[in-house]
């Protein structure tokens, strides 16, 4: 647990820092704790260290913890790929989807949200690597989903997110920060229903850094808090 209160603060000091260089106040920057892999008892010394939003992966996995700690006070993320069938899932448990990337996708949440009364919040993940390994929409055709999105009444798109492909050198994600940036800036000018895009999820262990000196709201880190994954 000492070893995680160390790398949470640690951390916070980078944020601090890389956000002096940015329009973002270090305070806006949300610390998503990537849970994925890691045993409830990591999670639960997590917790004491004063982390309190966690991404997850799998919704198998993630139900099983998020029933067994059952704290209303975090709040939980999805973060990877989604299916449709597994909707209903992650509308029951997560506060917020990162991962939405089809019209097909968008309406099944909404469809599951409306079932339960819940406005569920969501981001639109942008394929900004344009590698085929990876989910998420091509950058020109996001404008579009958003307009799509912004027609169904039980969601809210919030912003994006996105990932550079992985390089040793952080400062080569920059470019394409850059340009997830450009494309929230671009959404967020066609003002429309039901999407306020003001977020920006984007920047994991190797480069969050340079992901909020270019405007991220949220990053994502697994290894730098928690260690390696079991």
């Amino acid at each position: 647990m000492n070893k995680i209160i160390q790398n949470f603060e640690q951390i916070k000091n980078e944020i601090r820092n890389a956000a002096d260089k940015s329009e973002t106040q270090p305070e806006d920057i949300i610390i998503i704790g990537v849970s994925k892999r890691q045993s409830v008892e990591t999670i639960i010394n997590g917790i004491k260290a004063g982390i309190k939003t966690f991404g997850e992966n799998y919704i198998k996995e993630a139900v099983d913890k998020i029933d067994y700690i059952n704290n209303d006070t975090l709040s939980w993320h999805f973060i990877g790929h989604l299916q449709s069938n597994k909707a209903k899932f992650a509308v029951k448990y997560f506060d917020l989807i990162h991962s939405v990337d089809t019209i097909k996708l968008a309406t099944e949440i909404n469809k599951q949200a409306k079932k339960i009364n819940k406005t569920q919040d969501i981001l639109m993940q942008i394929n900004i690597s344009e590698e085929k390994s990876k989910s998420g929409i091509n950058a020109d055709e996001a404008c579009l989903l958003a307009k799509q999105i912004g027609s169904l009444e039980s969601i809210r798109l919030k912003g994006i997110m996105g990932m550079p492909p992985f390089s040793a050198d952080p400062e080569n994600a920059r470019k394409y920060f850059k340009k997830l940036k450009e494309i929230k800036d671009y959404i967020e000018d066609e003002n429309i229903l039901r999407v306020t895009m003001e977020h920006l999820s984007m920047g994991m262990s190797q480069d969050f850094k340079v992901a909020i000196e270019e405007g991220s709201t949220m990053v994502r880190i697994g290894t730098r808090l928690f260690g390696q994954r079991k």
